[in-house]
């Protein structure tokens, strides 16, 4: 629930933002000459219309919610290298040493050691109870990771939808200002009567074509960063996967003892 309002807050935000600049900063009087003809390039997208506007609050969206998933991912990455820190955690527990185990997860944090931390107090728990037998100690451990793995993983994942979303739907929001930017021209030029403009004709389709290009650097953008963070988390969570099963057979030969 927190999720949804939080980004409710920052998609309303950006394209609230994104309209103001574009009434308030593109459509400001300088950028027109006394007759209302755009005399800068900012009163020239201006003219393209407030679906520039909606383009551009997807924009800051994209932008924003980069930001997030880079501030996000690293601390679930932890503060220090997950190679030594696995490193570290495996050596304790070849020794027995589950405090040290435990200590080193909290030194790093993250997605990794929260999980490796629930797998080892879970078989601290149920390793020495003469009451389960070995497959079930393991069992133990093993759900205990699930559940660490079920709480951390969506977290890594979490609003990369909302990148992949903003680079469709803004395509589809350029080509609709262009379409409704060259039905304007041609409308104009048609209610002139007798010879057609080209020089008008051209303007027209200047201020049409600005809708698709803020279209697709919008889409650019959200396709680079959903692109570069999936892959940041495929590559972390096939870390965690690699890890995890060290940890399992590690703990597994010392249950056998």
């Amino acid at each position: 629930m927190k999720k949804n309002v939080f980004n409710v807050i920052v998609i309303t935000l950006a394209l609230v933002v994104g309209i103001g600049l574009w009434a308030f900063y593109f459509g400001m009087p300088s950028h027109f000459d006394a007759k209302g003809k755009p005399n800068h390039i900012l009163g020239v997208i201006y003219t393209g219309g407030p679906i520039v506007g909606i383009l551009l609050g997807l924009l800051l969206t994209s932008i924003t919610y980069v930001f997030e998933r880079a501030l996000t991912i690293s601390k679930a990455k932890g503060k220090g290298d997950i190679l030594a820190f696995v490193k570290v955690v495996l050596s304790a527990l070849e020794k027995g040493d589950y405090a040290a185990a435990l200590q080193a997860c909290e030194k790093q944090r993250g997605s990794l050691a929260n999980i490796i931390r629930s797998a080892v107090e879970r078989f601290k728990t149920v390793e020495n109870d003469d009451q389960i037998d070995k497959e079930k100690k393991m069992s133990e451990v093993q759900r205990a990771i699930d559940e660490a793995i079920n709480l951390e993983t969506p977290l890594l994942e979490k609003n990369l939808v909302i990148m992949s979303t903003v680079a469709s739907i803004s395509t589809m929001f350029g080509l609709l200002g262009t379409t409704i930017g060259m039905i304007r021209a041609f409308y104009a030029l048609g209610q002139q009567g007798g010879g057609v403009d080209a020089s008008m004709l051209a303007i027209g389709i200047s201020e049409a074509l600005y809708n698709t290009a803020g279209g697709l650097l919008a889409a650019i953008v959200s396709i680079i960063s959903y692109n570069f963070f999936t892959t940041m988390v495929d590559n972390y969570v096939y870390v965690i996967d690699e890890s995890i099963l060290n940890i399992n057979e590690l703990l597994t030969s010392r249950v056998k003892k």
